[in-house]
């Protein structure tokens, strides 16, 4: 078996796969495999398109392509290279294509990635997210945020993203984020829209209902997939508020008991079935295990099939191989998916052919329709789609009815200003639009022209009203553009010391505070009030675990500590052991974390010391594995 993901040098090396599951008798399982492609390492996202598939292959995005139909890649091409490596698990992953077919892809802390494109230059630092456009080989730093690893990214109806990303619960609206951004800056999170009591980590995987097979008041929710805290797939109801949205929470539409379900992402079939990938497997933390942990499974996994038993399935259209009449008239189809698929085989068809169809099917469509604006939106998309925008359609939805189609127009204004020439005449109207989603749009558009036309559109938008969506792109954008150094913001200002505890206990509070919020260490799990994420992370807030015994507490800090308990009336599974931060925290260090915990969230005792953290990792050098908690009880049973 070769060793996963770090290849250990000699050993062989994996055979990672890209597989087809068919099921040919139709009676809703698989019952063929076909190997795509192999030889692969850590393919980790991909997306279709009508050339092939692109998928990673660190440091590289490859382009395979199936020639003769057989169903199997047999051409390879490196397409672009320079995406960072080094840590397998953040590496360009998750993609999603937009309404034209490019597609975004996560790309997590850790990393910087340096990648020569036709354009210049495209850099990459820590938490964001790249855009890449086949069509013009168009690469772009799309959104640079302060965020760890973003496994998890969709579009609703209307062409708007959300993202999730996994260190933390939150679910977050994409686009006023998408300012251009220097090298190294870091633009504002919207605010987290996942309901409260809600929050559940590490999540990956979304996907919005979209499929008439499912009740008529779940259409347009949005679904979560958790792979740890939860091990199963969240449903929130999503509405527009104002510029942004809110959400309220529906149900839970998948738990599992199996702790080793993972569900890692979901996608909505042409039969109105959803569909759940399970990597389903023990070991999946890289801190908690190695690496090369020979439990870890890279050979199984599972395919889930959702369906609305009481509903009839939808009947699927046919896309690959109709004419183009037909795959227009996919375009008035309720279901997301379907029409996704559709734009797609359009794009095979030659750019000509398709825009005098389109042209011809716009002036048959109904004004009166209830869905008209949205049939010349998906049109406006496959022109962008062809990488030939339709001037007429673009300028008249730009002046649509519908604020989400004026919100959707200034997008694709914004991606194309070199096929428009007087795109900034049009950005001033939409800057001083009624509505603040198409403001907002135009904020972002403006700064990614970064020059004073930039500057003028920006400044026209951010003359009109703004609500707590815009104000944070709006001063961010205007900073950008007249140059402004931007200061690092702190998210996490350390709380006030506590007056009982002596002059270098304090300097340790304080260190002990700045050691909590680093990268994957403390507040990442047991979150940053202290308070955790139940059923799989404990709340340090008020835990006898924190302000008990000292010895304990130093013991599973250094070594971990796994296995099932009870606390504040709450059971914890325990299937989600504690990191051991003994080779990464020295005694100081640990010393200073302990007593910052055990002082701060309401919590007060003792200060730790570190020669009592030298003691105990001394009497404990010798041992291997994570302490158990009926072991660690066993040796410091509470008072």
């Amino acid at each position: 078996m070769p060793t996963s993901p770090h290849n250990r040098p000699g050993d062989s090396l994996p055979n990672d796969k890209l597989l087809i599951y068919e099921d040919t008798n139709g009676d809703g399982k698989a019952d063929k495999e076909t190997v795509f492609a192999d030889k692969l390492h850590l393919p980790i996202g991909f997306e279709f398109a009508p050339e092939g598939v692109y998928v990673s292959q660190e440091p590289h995005l490859v382009l395979l392509r199936d020639t003769n139909g057989d169903d199997r890649a047999d051409s390879r091409e490196v397409v672009l290279t320079g995406f960072d490596s080094h840590d397998t698990h953040h590496a360009i992953s998750a993609y999603c294509a937009d309404p034209s077919g490019a597609f975004v892809m996560g790309e997590g802390v850790f990393l910087h990635s340096n990648v020569e494109t036709p354009y210049g230059p495209v850099r990459g630092v820590d938490g964001g997210f790249f855009r890449f456009s086949p069509q013009r080989t168009h690469l772009e730093r799309t959104a640079q945020l302060s965020i760890p690893n973003p496994w998890g990214i969709a579009f609703d109806e209307w062409g708007q993203d959300f993202f999730i990303h996994t260190s933390g619960p939150p679910l977050n609206w994409m686009m006023p984020s998408s300012l251009w951004t220097p090298y190294g800056a870091k633009t504002p999170l919207t605010k987290d829209l996942v309901p409260d009591g809600q929050k559940v980590r590490p999540t990956s995987g979304l996907e919005f209902v979209s499929s008439s097979h499912f009740p008529d008041e779940v259409q347009g929710d949005i679904l979560l997939a958790n792979n740890i805290g939860f091990l199963g797939i969240k449903q929130h109801s999503i509405k527009d508020d104002g510029t942004g949205y809110k959400t309220a929470f529906r149900q839970d539409l998948l738990k599992s008991s199996d702790g080793n379900f993972r569900p890692a992402d979901l996608e909505f079939a042409p039969d109105g079935s959803l569909y759940v990938i399970d990597w389903h497997n023990a070991r999946i933390g890289h801190m908690q295990h190695n690496a090369r942990d020979p439990l870890r499974d890279h050979m199984h996994g599972r395919v889930y099939r959702i369906t609305y038993p009481s509903r009839p399935l939808v009947k699927p259209v046919k896309v690959e191989g109709a004419p183009v009449a037909a795959l227009l008239e996919n375009l008035k189809l309720h279901e997301d998916r379907v029409r996704y698929r559709t734009r797609r085989e359009l794009r095979s068809h030659p750019a000509a052919e398709v825009q005098s169809a389109i042209t011809a099917w716009v002036a048959k469509l109904d004004p009166k329709d209830a869905r008209y604006e949205h049939h010349l939106l998906e049109a406006l998309w496959t022109t962008w789609g062809l990488n030939k925008v339709d001037d007429k359609l673009l300028r008249q939805l730009l002046q649509a009815k519908d604020y989400h189609v004026r919100a959707a127009a200034v997008r694709v204004l914004r991606y194309n200003t070199q096929q428009v020439p007087d795109y900034a005449d049009l950005l001033m109207k939409s800057a001083v639009d009624p509505h603040g989603r198409v403001r907002l749009e135009t904020i972002v558009a403006g700064s990614w022209l970064n020059d004073a036309k930039g500057k003028k559109i920006v400044a026209a938008a951010a003359a009109q009203p703004q609500d707590d969506w815009i104000k944070p792109a709006a001063k961010t954008a205007t900073d950008r553009l007249a140059g402004t150094a931007e200061v690092e913001v702190n998210e996490h200002p350390a709380p006030p010391v506590p007056a009982h505890l002596a002059e270098a206990e304090k300097k340790q509070f304080l260190k002990g505070h700045e050691i909590y919020f680093r990268d994957a260490h403390c507040a990442t799990c047991h979150q940053p009030d202290g308070k955790g994420l139940p059923p799989a992370f404990p709340p340090l807030a008020g835990s006898e675990w924190v302000t008990g015994e000292t010895d304990r507490l130093i013991k599973l800090t250094l070594h971990g500590l796994m296995g099932p308990f009870e606390l504040q009336g709450k059971k914890y599974d325990g299937l989600v052991p504690m990191t051991p931060f003994g080779g990464m925290l020295n005694d100081d260090e640990v010393a200073a974390v302990l007593t910052y915990v055990r002082n701060n969230f309401g919590n007060k005792a003792p200060a730790v010391q570190p020669a009592d953290v030298k003691r105990v990792r001394e009497a404990t050098k010798g041992r291997q594995g994570f302490y158990q908690t009926s072991e660690s009880l066993k040796e410091h049973p509470f008072k």
